[in-house]
């Protein structure tokens, strides 16, 4: 499905990961962009109107759970590449099949199995899902003790994972206990991890749990914390450890905003958060914990985009959060941005999203790996 020819998006509005210019001229050759520039177009075999037009890189959902389906669905909405954070190994090499042979499906990276206490976050909603879901439902490593971490992450390893996720959640924002991981398991996993060069991204839902993954030495948060709990640290607090220590946040305010339908509490509390780490500073990811329930694949990027703006990040900073930012902090210095060189991984939306955000919604055209999609 490789696209080998030289493909022009003329006279458009380009943000290219960090800025905005206008009227630019933009060459995919293959999968790949070979020019940005004013002036002059190039020659090209095909070519799209850009005018009254804004040309994004493809977004980077930095916190999805990948089912058959949700690949594709992503690619619709914009998304080209999903940052995958629990799957289970037999669902994982067919997504990943799917995404290294096919270009109208947005590409993955993944966790694999994640690290959770026997019983605990996230096994009370596997076994909640319905059979049809197949082998990307069922039974998963868990660990223990910290003598077990050189294992677990060995196993995570050979099975192709790009990073580790740990969970820290003992259940109770969401009504329920859970066993959760002690201190010094989550260290020993995030000292494996380090010493095999994974980054370590850390589930945690209470102000509290937030602490204990910044004590472990996790590169990032899955999520920004919805809940404080009397004794927690402040949420300035921990924005002073985050930005000290450079762990970045997936914000993932959309599945925050679905997991408080009728309750309009945690979601208050989770903008509250993010505002305070923007101001300080600390690297934000959009990622919005993409399910076949809700948030939707691709279609909650869109919102989670919405939120942050609504959180106090301008239009073009919420952009940033959905490519660049994310692209820089997970490994991938071949996409998020528009420049030579780069992945031919473009979404083009009628208006302006620099100025008004919900624009990303009037998606046009999509490219993947060079091979276009129009909507």
């Amino acid at each position: 499905m490789h696209n080998l020819d030289r493909t022009l998006i003329h006279d458009v509005r380009v943000f290219d990961g960090a800025r905005t210019r206008e009227h630019v001229h933009v060459l995919v050759e293959g999968d790949c962009i070979t020019a940005v520039r004013t002036g002059v177009p190039p020659r090209a075999d095909a070519e799209t109107d850009g005018a009254g037009r804004t040309l994004l890189p493809g977004l980077i959902d930095a916190h999805t759970h990948t089912f058959d389906g949700s690949l594709a669905e992503a690619l619709r909405h914009g998304v080209t590449t999903e940052l995958d954070m629990f799957c289970l190994p037999a669902n994982l090499h067919r997504q990943r099949r799917l995404a290294a042979e096919r270009d109208d499906v947005a590409d993955l990276r993944s966790a694999g199995v994640l690290a959770t206490a026997p019983g605990g976050h996230p096994s009370q909603l596997v076994t909640q899902m319905p059979e049809e879901f197949g082998d990307a439902v069922g039974p998963f490593d868990t660990i223990t003790r910290p003598a077990e971490a050189a294992a677990f992450v060995a196993a995570r390893i050979a099975e192709g994972s790009d990073y580790l996720k740990i969970v820290i959640d003992d259940g109770t924002t969401t009504g329920t206990s859970l066993p959760v991981l002690g201190r010094d398991t989550a260290a020993a996993l995030v000292e494996e991890a380090h010493g095999a060069g994974l980054r370590v991204i850390a589930h945690a839902a209470t102000a509290a749990e937030a602490a204990l993954a910044l004590d472990a030495g996790a590169d990032g948060l899955a999520h920004v914390w919805w809940a404080t709990r009397p004794g927690d640290p402040s949420t300035e607090d921990l924005v002073h450890r985050a930005a000290a220590q450079g762990t970045f946040v997936v914000t993932t305010l959309a599945y925050i905003e679905a997991l408080d339908a009728g309750r309009k509490t945690l979601l208050p509390h989770a903008e509250e958060a993010t505002a305070a780490l923007h101001s300080a500073g600390v690297p934000l990811l959009a990622g919005t914990d993409a399910t076949p329930f809700a948030p939707l694949h691709g279609e909650g990027m869109h919102r989670e985009l919405e939120l942050l703006t609504r959180a106090g990040l301008t239009p073009s900073q919420a952009l940033s959060a959905a490519t660049r930012v994310t692209a820089l902090h997970f490994g991938l210095p071949d996409r998020g941005r528009i420049a030579p060189g780069l992945r031919a991984d473009l979404l083009l939306v009628d208006g302006d999203p620099t100025d008004d955000i919900t624009a990303t919604r009037a998606i046009t055209d999509v490219w993947r790996r060079g091979v276009h999609h129009a909507r």
